[in-house]
């Protein structure tokens, strides 16, 4: 009987995350599908080569981000083996293409409680990868795009190298646990994993501006690491709007605009969204088989 009592909450969650893996495959099927045609026009001007290429970047990004929140959960007291923590990040990050700002780091939790990590933990790993992309990628476009017409961006840096400070960081995650009458983190963030996680995040920007200069390479490898950061960075502050869709596609068909006419910075701007869509289901699959096989 006992026996029986603990099957059914296994067989319950084993079915929530079937209906959580159908629904994000789902929406991130619709992203395509609903701009198939404008995504045909772009791919008919881009040779295989050109999207293998930035489908293998775009891999590559999607690795550094995984190594960043991997990085990030070790040094708080969480340390996971490659294989079980890319099936926790990537397949948790396909709830970014469902309605809502929370399934990703909800499929996280979940997830990760099967791996021994606290949900608190996964939480508190999950929420620090935002300020350290947004640092990054607003250094990056300074860096890349140049500091006459961005210069502005400068505004915000000092608020995100706050925020940046492990003695920040610590004291933030403490107050919203205590706030939420949770047990404190049994370790706190260091320096040396946040340095760590930067230079990760970093190796993530260098690898998606290779994924758009294989797509557009008018403007060069600078101009499109720049450009695609400052557009990412645009879409995340959008949290409402699905993996940022839409803000993302406008702020790059604006940032190509000094190198591309209007119709081709579409294109290119829709290509890139394709590319990473697969990347996502790429990903997310790969690291499930792999995973699956080690448990085997």
């Amino acid at each position: 009987m006992s026996q029986e009592i603990e099957r059914r909450p296994r067989t319950g969650r084993r079915v929530l995350r079937l209906g959580f893996l159908v629904v994000a495959l789902g929406f991130g099927g619709w992203a395509v599908a609903s701009q198939w045609d404008a995504v045909i026009a772009g791919f008919a001007r881009l040779s295989w080569a050109a999207l293998a290429g930035s489908l293998v970047a775009v891999v590559g990004a999607l690795l550094g981000a995984m190594l960043t929140w991997r990085t990030l959960l070790a040094d708080l007291g969480s340390p996971l083996p490659l294989r079980p923590a890319a099936k926790v990040f990537f397949v948790g990050q396909l709830g970014k293409y469902i309605p809502g700002a929370v399934w990703p780091v909800l499929a996280q939790m979940e997830m990760g409680r099967d791996l021994g990590v606290p949900r608190s933990r996964s939480a508190a790993a999950f929420f620090l990868m935002m300020p350290i992309q947004l640092a990054t990628g607003l250094l990056v476009t300074l860096g890349t795009l140049g500091w006459d017409r961005y210069g502005w961006l400068l505004l915000l840096i000092p608020l995100l190298l706050v925020l940046l400070e492990p003695k920040v960081i610590n004291a933030v995650i403490a107050f919203g646990l205590r706030r939420l009458k949770r047990e404190p983190l049994e370790r706190p963030l260091t320096r040396r994993g946040m340095l760590t996680a930067l230079g990760w995040a970093l190796a993530g920007w260098t690898a998606y501006g290779v994924h758009l200069y294989l797509i557009a390479p008018q403007g060069g490898l600078l101009f499109a690491v720049g450009a695609f950061a400052l557009s990412w960075c645009l879409g995340i502050m959008t949290f409402v709007v699905p993996a940022g869709a839409g803000v993302r596609e406008v702020a790059m068909v604006a940032v190509l605009a000094p190198q591309l006419d209007s119709g081709s910075a579409i294109a290119v701007a829709l290509s890139s969204r394709i590319v990473i869509v697969v990347g996502d289901l790429i990903c997310a699959g790969l690291a499930g088989i792999a995973a699956r096989r080690d448990s085997v």
